[in-house]
């Protein structure tokens, strides 16, 4: 007996059956989702107004859940709707049906144009979808099918959702779905069928009645009547090449040279091909009973002419080639070009010459320095000037990436003031200097500021454009590093002949434009010192005087500054220097022992009238009295100074300057050696301010530069008089005070012999050096501020020939997204691309407008009113998805939309003789001609057949018996070319079955 017990013992196991199983696991799952998600209980709802399945918002939430290892995705998809919880509340009836099973019967949102495709088939506002979380993933087998169908349906009983679950079945391309929908003793369950071949009794309304009658099981003989909405779609693809107006730009001219076809400075605009790829017509009957229509396989009183509503898509061509977009997108190419201006044209150009001028420069620094003086070979003259010469013997004329006829257009193009050239070149260029402007208070100039390009008509947006096109028609990046050769070498030119640069604003550069802008507005301020400088050493005169030097470029062009000291100075501070090009500038020794002995005399506080020291120191350099201010101690009228101007900077000189600064560290000696160098400009105030008024102190320097750090005060004397008395403020009196030390340093000097604050030979040698050293694609992120603000001028000018709101706010949102990414200097490509990319659809919108507009006449409509609704009619077709016709086949849209079926019908069925029609036009026109007898007869022929042919078929009766509740039961059909489905929702009453 032990021994028998034993194998009973070891095979002995016990099965808890109160664990739960994966399966009640995932039930679970379901239930905690639906509950947090809040869609337990009742369920109520008006019932929704039309066309509120396109026009309200429909949102998705989701979460993730797993049957053992297998993960599903569940998503709540809603419809969001307006309504107080209190109005909810009153509504809710316990014997009502769920809002699922009313939206069956509903037919005021058949065939919605833009929603989820159960929404389509069924008509519903709520529902719930579990599919398998990886798209490769798919529920295949039956019986996995059935076990979560019994898994929801379990979840659902449980909940009390009234909410209809589905459950993604077969591969996800398929879009098959099965459901079930629960409420107090009533139940819909959701089946469909998916087939890619029909058996055509199948096609037509009655074999579909059949199906639909066959799956009801009605019992009883005579069946409700059975509501039906139908739609066909027709689909219209062949365009005839009259209706696209576009005419793309003739490369071969273009490429061949030919200069009379070239545009400079204007963008091209425009889709080469047709942005509408075809037009959708939907014809619906949306109200119709068993027994009014006839729709067999022998007969069909479908007439697509005699549908009651008509409604039209256009599907619009997937990026379609415009001219805008592929100029601005190969600009934004050439910024990732890595290559340099000698590796793409050859170093072979300048190699002979700058061997000789190498030996040549050596050999001299041999004879005057102990060792040699690089020079860069950019920065010498004559081979400069002989560059171009050495390039077309090297490469050859022929080879030369831009042609001379392109070359001369462009350079003509940028500076127009070489064509006007008379006997003295000098009045000729610089005449151009100071162009008139567009207003500057209008939107469109002002952009450049949010771009940080440059101004409309400035030359550096002119390059910009210039390049833009060198670089798609002309040679691409070799085009591109050959005009900004020839550039660099026009500015050269400019800079030694004393030639200002035309298209530039006059003054400081504009920090607030690109930063290849600044620096030819800081080549054009080195010119005009040069330009002052050679004119005053011709006249051989010291003397200050305001005569015109027969250069209109030259006036207005002194720098302000902010104090009243600057006020009547215009063109004087500098037309009277007559010194050399050299950094310091020669005195003569007896003005400098003046200079010594009367700073001797400021140094003690001293002014005698009387001394011989003060009246042997002549004043100099003085502009004009300043009012009736007088000095303090001799009591002479106050002058104001001739002054040197600050030096102009440049964005990257102040980044430098304060990166200089910033190194020199917060102790007592860096802040002391800051405050040094930037008090350069204060100091030549103080010298030349005590060169115009001999005798002065500290005090009077203050009371005309700074006014506000002399404070006067009116006090009472001994003899009851009423005096005033000043002193200075006590920031002036702080100990080692810059101000104290730098006019204790200061000699009695005028302007015209100091030391040069802005050295213009040592700046513009800078200038001229970054131009040569600019890559193509340094050139090209440089100006692609510019090429983008020239795009959306573009854009804006053609939006307003079309009138576009949705395009305007487009245009707005692309303004403010350029004006925070190019503020900054090396934005980001991706910005860049977003923006380029959102100019892109810009123009395919008008592209697309222009193109419906032809396609309906609108241009050579005559009536008015009917003009007005074409227009609103096209414009709707670009923004919405689907835009109802009025008056359907016989109001005016329909008449054109039944026209270009009936055109596209002869060119596919008739010959080629039959081809050649009148246009659309004057086909409108004959009224009385055959084909508009038969446009009114509204012949089937004159449509093709049907792309699409949708049915719903829905009733209310009792199932499962005949005296069930009486239940809504629907079936949605679709048949295409190589697609058949059928959608059902059926009905019925579980109270006792």
């Amino acid at each position: 007996m032990a021994a028998d017990s034993e194998p009973e013992s070891e095979v002995f196991e016990i099965t808890d059956f109160t664990t739960a199983s994966e399966w009640e696991r995932f039930i679970s799952r379901v239930e905690e989702v639906l509950n947090d998600w809040k869609l337990i209980g009742l369920s109520s709802g008006k019932p929704l107004d039309k066309g509120v399945y396109t026009t309200e918002t429909w949102e998705e939430k989701s979460d993730e859940i797993s049957f053992a290892d297998f993960r599903f995705s569940i998503t709540h998809h809603y419809l969001v709707q307006e309504s107080s919880e209190k109005d909810s509340k009153e509504e809710l009836v316990e014997d009502a049906l769920p809002v699922a099973m009313q939206d069956l019967l509903c037919m005021n949102n058949d065939f919605p144009p833009r929603a989820h495709c159960l929404v389509r088939w069924y008509g519903l506002r709520e529902f719930v979808v579990i599919a398998p979380a990886a798209n490769n993933d798919a529920v295949l087998s039956e019986s996995k099918c059935n076990l979560l169908l019994s898994s929801i349906s379990i979840a659902l009983g449980n909940t009390g959702c009234q909410v209809p679950l589905f459950v993604q079945i077969h591969h996800k391309w398929r879009r098959m779905y099965v459901g079930e929908c629960q409420g107090p003793g009533v139940r819909t369950d959701f089946e469909m069928v998916h087939l890619r071949k029909v058996a055509s009794q199948y096609t037509h309304v009655s074999g579909l009645l059949d199906i639909f009658k066959s799956k009801i099981g009605f019992p009883l003989t005579q069946l409700p009547p059975i509501n039906i909405s139908i739609r066909l779609t027709y689909i219209l693809q062949d365009w005839q090449q009259y209706f696209w107006p576009q005419q793309p730009p003739d490369i071969d001219a273009l490429v061949g040279g030919e200069v009379g076809g070239l545009e400079f400075g204007k963008l091209p605009f425009g889709a080469c091909e047709d942005p509408i790829s075809e037009l959708q017509l939907a014809t619906t009957w949306p109200h119709l009973t068993e027994g009014i229509i006839v729709d067999n396989d022998v007969y069909s009183d479908l007439d697509p002419m005699q549908a009651p509503q008509w409604s039209v898509r256009v599907r619009k061509a997937d990026n379609p080639q415009c001219l805008l977009s592929d100029f601005v997108t190969e600009f934004f190419k050439l910024c990732r070009r890595k290559e340099s201006t000698d590796e793409i044209l050859g170093k072979s150009a300048f190699e002979e010459e700058g061997k000789e001028v190498a030996d040549i420069s050596h050999a001299l620094s041999k004879l005057t320095e102990p060792a040699p003086v690089p020079i860069h070979k950019l920065s010498v003259t004559n081979m400069v000037h002989t560059a171009k010469k050495k390039i077309r013997k090297h490469r050859g004329i022929d080879e030369s990436p831009l042609k001379n006829e392109v070359l001369n257009t462009i350079l003509l193009y940028l500076f127009p003031d070489a064509a006007d050239k008379s006997a003295d070149g000098s009045e000729a260029r610089s005449g151009t200097s100071t162009g008139s402007l567009p207003p500057t208070d209008s939107e469109d100039y002002n952009l450049y500021i949010q771009f940080k390009s440059a101004p409309l008509d400035s030359l550096t947006y002119k390059l910009a454009l210039c390049l833009c096109m060198i670089n798609f028609y002309h040679g691409g990046v070799k085009g591109v590093a050959h005009l900004w050769q020839e550039f660099v070498l026009e500015m050269r030119y400019r800079w030694e002949n004393n030639f200002f640069i035309p298209g530039l604003a006059s003054g400081a550069p504009d920090l607030r434009c690109c930063l290849l802008h600044q620096k030819l507005q800081m080549l054009n301020c080195c010119i005009e010192r040069k330009k002052a400088r050679d004119e005053g050493k011709k006249s051989n005169s010291f003397d200050r005087s305001s005569s015109d030097t027969g250069t209109p470029g030259q006036l207005g062009r002194n720098y302000h500054k902010e104090s009243d000291k600057e006020k009547g100075e215009v063109g004087k501070s500098w037309e009277s220097w007559s010194d050399s090009e050299e950094e310091f500038f020669e005195c003569l020794s007896d003005t400098e022992e003046l200079k010594g002995n009367g700073q001797e005399n400021v140094k003690k506080g001293v002014a005698k009238e009387g001394s011989k020291e003060t009246l042997a120191l002549k004043p100099e350099g003085r502009l004009h009295q300043h009012g009736n201010l007088t000095l303090l101690h001799p009591g002479e009228p106050l002058y104001v100074p001739v002054t040197q101007e600050p030096a102009p900077m440049t964005e990257d000189l102040l980044e430098e300057q304060s990166e200089v600064l910033a190194k020199l560290g917060s102790s007592a000696e860096g802040a002391h050696l800051r405050a040094r160098m930037q008090s350069a400009c204060l100091l030549s105030d103080m010298e030349s301010f005590k060169a115009a008024n001999p005798g002065c102190c500290l005090e009077d320097f203050v009371r005309w530069y700074s006014p506000r750090d002399y404070i006067e005060e009116e006090t009472v004397d001994e003899k009851g008089n009423v005096v005033t008395r000043g002193e200075l403020s006590a920031r002036m009196k702080i100990p080692s005070n810059m101000w104290v030390e730098a006019w204790e340093t200061a000699k009695p000097i005028p302007a015209r012999r100091q030391r040069r604050l802005f050295d213009d030979t040592r700046e513009a040698e800078k200038v001229l050096h970054y131009f040569a050293v600019q890559k193509p694609a340094d050139l090209a992120r440089h100006l692609l501020s510019c090429v983008l603000h020239a795009a959306v001028l573009k854009v804006k000018e053609e939006e307003s020939l079309e009138d576009i709101s949705s395009v305007k706010k487009i245009i707005k949102q692309i303004i403010i997204h350029a004006s925070k990414g190019l503020r900054f200097p090396n934005p980001e490509d991706k910005k860049l691309e977003e923006i380029i990319a959102e100019i892109m659809s810009v123009e395919a919108s008008i592209a697309q407008a222009r193109s419906l507009k032809a396609k309906f006449g609108i241009d050579k409509c005559d009536q008015e009113e009917e003009r007005n609704d074409l227009e609103n009619f096209v414009n709707s077709l670009l923004e919405q998805p689907e835009v109802s016709v009025l008056g359907a086949g016989r109001g005016p849209a329909g008449i054109i939309i039944h026209r270009l079926f009936l055109n596209s019908q002869k060119l596919t069925e008739s010959s080629e003789e039959v081809a050649m029609m009148l246009p659309l036009d004057e086909e409108l026109k004959r009224s009385d001609s055959s084909d508009e007898k038969r446009l009114n007869s509204g012949s089937v022929a004159d449509f093709p057949s049907p792309a699409g042919h949708e049915v719903i078929l829905r009733t209310i009766i009792p199932r499962p018996a005949p005296y069930s509740k009486p239940l809504p039961q629907r079936m949605y059909s679709v048949l295409t070319k190589d697609d058949f489905r059928l959608a059902g929702a059926f009905s019925l009453d579980t109270t006792f079955f």
